[in-house]
C-alpha cells in the first residue's frame, strides 16, 4: 500500500513539472512573437535617413528625423 502511495505521489510531481515547462514554453513563444513585430520605415523628406515611423516628426503632409529638420523643410 504505501508503494502505491509512493508511486501516486511520484506521478503526480512528474505531472506537476511536466506543466511548468509547458507553461514556461508558451511564455516564452508568446515573448518572442512580441518581440517580433515590425514597425514601418520611413525616409526623412529633408536627409533622407530611414527611421521608425513612430519617431517621426510630421510637418506639411511630410516626415522628419528632427524638428530641425521639419523646420528646415524639404530639400
Amino acid at each position: 500500500m504505501s508503494k502505491l502511495i509512493l508511486l501516486l505521489v511520484l506521478g503526480f510531481l512528474a505531472y506537476l513539472v511536466f506543466k511548468g515547462f509547458q507553461r514556461s514554453a508558451s511564455r516564452r513563444e508568446r515573448s518572442e512573437d512580441s518581440t517580433l513585430a515590425a514597425e514601418r520605415m520611413v525616409a526623412c523628406a529633408r536627409c533622407g535617413v530611414h527611421l521608425p515611423e513612430s519617431e517621426a516628426v510630421e510637418g506639411d503632409g511630410l516626415r522628419f528625423c528632427s524638428d530641425e529638420h521639419r523646420r528646415l523643410g524639404a530639400s
